[in-house]
């Protein structure tokens, strides 16, 4: 299982580096590298820098790829590695499907960028919420707050309200992106559905703090 994830992955860096090669030719000198919340060009770079992404998504796939080898003991990621595979995908289409906006909004100055990037990072916000109730104590994926490390029915709990928050927020999300260009409304319900757990994490240790009912 473990080498058909990466497989794929892998196969999502060829072809952005693939459809790289075959956008470079015919880009001016000087592109658009940046958009503002209204989806104007307000950032201006070579057009070499079009290869930061098939570079970044290596170097982020080598680094996923490292991470179970680095996990102490007790917080290992073989616990629940299938998940984690699942989370490492949806991380590299995310960034497979934003390399893919970019260079259309090389070829067509006509794309909702800013819409259709909410839209991308708002679907993959929910599906990586619909796995966080079996992501199991680490360092490296998850809420991982002071409170949620320090205690595993804590971690746990955090995590069943993440997926019901991080699924709420991605579709709320998705919904506003197909529906306009709100974009500061979009990035408050992103943000309340990945701060929420957070704040989750610390009631809750501290009430089983409070009523001793925390595990030493």
């Amino acid at each position: 299982m473990k080498k058909k994830y990466y497989a794929i992955c892998g196969a999502l860096i060829l072809v952005t580096l693939i459809a790289t090669l075959i956008v470079y030719p015919h880009l001016p000198e000087t592109i658009p590298t940046h958009w503002n919340g209204h989806g104007q060009a307000d950032g201006y770079g070579s057009r070499s820098s079009i290869f930061f992404w098939p570079g970044f998504m290596a170097v982020i796939l080598l680094m996923f790829a490292v991470v179970p080898w680095l996990s102490p003991k007790h917080f290992k990621i073989d616990t629940f590695e299938s998940t984690y595979l699942y989370l490492v995908l949806i991380c590299m289409s995310l960034m497979f499907y934003i390399n893919a906006l970019f260079l259309w909004a090389q070829w067509s100055r006509h794309v909702l960028i800013v819409r259709a990037m909410m839209g991308g990072i708002s679907l993959s916000f929910a599906l990586m919420g619909n796995v966080m109730g079996k992501v199991r104590r680490n360092f490296w994926a998850g809420v991982r707050t002071p409170w949620t490390l320090a205690n595993e029915r804590v971690w746990n709990a955090t995590h069943r309200f993440a997926a019901k928050a991080m699924v709420l927020a991605g579709v709320a999300g998705l919904i506003v992106a197909l529906a306009s260009e709100q974009f500061w409304l979009w990035i408050g319900i992103i943000l309340l559905g990945g701060l929420s757990p957070v704040l989750y994490s610390l009631i809750y240790y501290k009430r089983l703090e409070r009523t001793g009912q925390l595990e030493t």
